[in-house]
């Protein structure tokens, strides 16, 4: 659930800092929506990062699902598309408790 509501927040943050950026650079409007959102975006991203490695140890990621993981927060909105991804393939379900009966003595 974490790593969901992360995953679209950093989505989310790009979009401000792409609106941002437009406001900037395309309407000549100056610089408050860069200097807004991104620090947010770094923000996010960071946290984005670091829930990514979390979750690739929890749930026993291999590399390329890791890489993957990490690799997405770089182009707009792909967290978003790689958390639908990975929920689909099952990465973000826990494995369920081994039974006394499965547990080896």
């Amino acid at each position: 659930m974490v790593f969901r509501v992360v995953a679209f927040a950093e989505a989310l943050s790009w979009l401000g800092l792409l609106i941002g950026m437009y406001f900037k650079w395309i309407a000549d409007a100056g610089e408050g929506g860069v200097k807004a959102f991104g620090p947010i975006h770094g923000t996010v991203f960071i946290v984005y990062v670091v829930v990514t490695l979390w979750v690739s140890r929890a749930f026993r990621w291999d590399a390329r699902t890791t890489v993957l993981g990490l690799v997405s927060s770089l182009p707009p909105f792909c967290t978003a598309v790689f958390e639908v991804w990975a929920d689909r393939r099952g990465q973000l379900t826990p494995e369920p408790a081994a039974s006394a009966a499965e547990v080896p003595a």
